[in-house]
C-alpha cells in the first residue's frame, strides 16, 4: 500500500520542494497551504504522515496540530513540524504540542526521508 503524505505549508516554493521530495520517495502527496486547510484534508484524506510548517498566517502549524490531536479521527497520524526555527526550545514545544518530529529549513531530501523511514 503506498503512504499518503500530507505536507502542509503556506510558501508555494517550499511546499513544491516538500512535494517533489516526497513524491520522488515514492509516496502519495497530498498539500495544504493553510492551518485550517490542512485540517480539512487530514479529516477527509487521512494521510499517513504530516509535514506542518510552523509559521502560517491566521493558525500556526502548532495550533492546526492540536486540534488534529483533539479529533478521534486525526489525533494517531504522526505530525512533523518544518520550521526555520531548530533551537532546543522549539523542539521541546514542537513535542508538547504533540508533534512527533521537527525538520529545520532549510532541510534535505534526506532529511525529510529520513523522518518518513523513522514513522512509516
Amino acid at each position: 500500500m503506498m503512504n499518503k503524505i500530507l505536507a502542509v505549508d503556506d510558501s508555494k516554493v517550499d511546499l513544491t520542494n516538500m512535494e517533489n521530495i516526497i513524491t520522488e520517495a515514492g509516496y502519495e502527496v497530498i498539500t495544504a497551504s493553510s492551518g485550517k486547510e490542512a485540517i480539512e484534508k487530514a479529516i477527509a484524506e487521512h494521510p499517513d504522515l504530516i509535514f506542518m510548517d510552523v509559521i502560517m498566517q491566521k493558525m500556526d502549524g502548532y495550533q492546526a496540530c492540536r486540534i488534529l490531536n483533539e479529533n478521534d479521527e486525526t489525533k494517531n497520524i504522526p505530525i512533523i513540524f518544518v520550521t526555520c526555527k531548530g533551537q532546543k526550545a522549539d523542539r521541546i514545544w514542537a513535542e508538547m504540542t504533540g508533534g512527533k518530529g521537527l525538520v529545520q529549513k532549510p532541510y534535505t531530501p534526506k532529511d525529510i526521508i529520513e523522518q518518513i523511514d523513522n514513522l512509516l
